[in-house]
Formats: C-alpha cells, sequence, structure tokens
C-alpha cells in the first residue's frame, strides 16, 4: 500500500467524503479532492487512486437521481468525449505532472470564464439564464456538445476533472437542478467505468491503489448521504453559483500547486 501518515489519510478521508458529497449534490466539488489528492500522492498515480472512489460515487448518484437524466444529451455527448478520452490517454503517455497540472487548471478557469460571460451578457438581454427546457437542439446546440464533450473527456482522462466541464456545459444549455445532477450521474458512471481499462494499461491503477480505494470507498458513503439531505436546502441560484466557484477553486489550485 501507498505509505502515508496519519494526517495524510486524514486528508484523503476528507477528500472521499467531498466526492460523494459532490456526485449528490454540488456536482463539479470534486476538484478539491483532486488537488488533495494530487498533494498526498504523486499526481499521476493520484488520478488511479481517485477513479475507483468516483465510481462509487456515481453508483450512489445514479441510484439517487437515476430517474431525471436527459439521454438525449447523454447521446449526443458520448462520441465527443469518446474522441476526448483518446487524446487524453495519447497525452499522458508523454506528459509529466507539471504539464497535467497547469493544462487541466487552465482549461477549468476558461470554461468557467465564458460560462460567467454568457449570463452576464443573458442577463442584460433580460433572457433567463436557465430556461424551463434543456437547450440541447439545433446546430448551435450541436456545435456546444461536441466542444465541451471533446473537453470534458480529455480533462476526465488525465486528471478525472471533467466534472467542471460537465458541470458548466449543463448549466449553459439551461438544466435544473435535478436534471443537471441526473444526467450528470449517468454521464459520468458510463465515462469513469469506460476509463478503467485505460487507465490499468497506462499503470495508473494496480493493486496497490486499490487496496488504498478499499479503505477510502468507506467515506465516500456518508458524502453522498449528506449531500443528498443537503441538496434540496440549495436552490438553483445558489446551486450554480457553488457549481462555478468550485470550478475556479479547482482550477486556481491545479495552476498554483
Amino acid at each position: 500500500m501507498y505509505t502515508v501518515t496519519l494526517g495524510e489519510f486524514a486528508a484523503l478521508a476528507a477528500a472521499s467524503i467531498l466526492v460523494g458529497f459532490s456526485k449528490t449534490a454540488v456536482s463539479g466539488a470534486n476538484t478539491v479532492s483532486l488537488a488533495i489528492f494530487a498533494a498526498v500522492l504523486p499526481a499521476r498515480e493520484s488520478t488511479g487512486v481517485l477513479l475507483p472512489l468516483l465510481i462509487v460515487g456515481d453508483v450512489l448518484a445514479v441510484r439517487t437521481y437515476r430517474r431525471h437524466a436527459h439521454w438525449g444529451t447523454l447521446w449526443r455527448l458520448f462520441p465527443a468525449v469518446a474522441a476526448g478520452v483518446v487524446v487524453g490517454t495519447v497525452f499522458l503517455l508523454w506528459a509529466g505532472d507539471a504539464a497535467v497540472r497547469t493544462s487541466i487548471g487552465a482549461i477549468l478557469l476558461l470554461m468557467a470564464g465564458v460560462t460567467l460571460w454568457r449570463r452576464r451578457t443573458a442577463a442584460r438581454a433580460e433572457t433567463p439564464a436557465a430556461p424551463a427546457a434543456p437547450d440541447t437542439d439545433g446546430a448551435g446546440a450541436r456545435l456546444k456538445a461536441g466542444s465541451y464533450g471533446v473537453l470534458g473527456g480529455f480533462t476526465t482522462m488525465v486528471a478525472n476533472a471533467g466534472g467542471p466541464v460537465m458541470s458548466l456545459y449543463l448549466l449553459s444549455a439551461g438544466f435544473r437542478k435535478l436534471g443537471f445532477l441526473g444526467t450528470s450521474a449517468w454521464f459520468f458512471l458510463i465515462v469513469n467505468v469506460a476509463k478503467v481499462p485505460f487507465s490499468v494499461g497506462l499503470g495508473l491503477i494496480d493493486g496497490r491503489s486499490l487496496l488504498l480505494d478499499a479503505l477510502l470507498a468507506l467515506f465516500v458513503v456518508p458524502g453522498a448521504f449528506i449531500g443528498k439531505a443537503c441538496v434540496d436546502r440549495i436552490n438553483q441560484k445558489l446551486f450554480e453559483r457553488l457549481v462555478i466557484a468550485a470550478t475556479v477553486l479547482g482550477g486556481l489550485q491545479l495552476l498554483l500547486r
């Protein structure tokens, strides 16, 4: 098993609780978990330890929000995401830890800036920032799904950081809270399971990492229940602000490390 001090294990346990919380409450908040894992463990190896924990959180999220998924959006995203995963795998074959952190941090901050600019433009035009039904039809919507899909696939493969990218896409498409959580739950369960063979092939998942996962998974479950208890108390506007704030925080942490 990885050699960690008691304090480092406590930090990983807290990050695992946040993984569960992010899956059932504020998607994108697990970028903080990503930064903690990368700080305690070697950056490349930390992605292999974190992936099975994310899958545990995904299973719990699907059990909670499985009826609220928008499958038309999912089918539109998957081809672009698959392309992004392949590009991310190639990138990992030669990129060092510093290149991975800098690339992902820059992408997260760029996506957050674009989303804030679009929402401010919509507010000035007196158009709703979050329409009642998701805007996933038309050429513009398909182009946006493709671009976010490639970025989401790339970031989720190289650093398990696809959550903020896809969160920003779902917000920009006008998803309300439950539709947002249900669609993202199914999306990441399918994508994260599909990433496992790539991660094993890259040597990021092995017996040592799975042994640590077996301990940390115990902390993901209470985090998911805490998130489910909190999500009904978070209104839509606060929910969206928390998602964007988590994205910015995660991006800054990656860039400043």
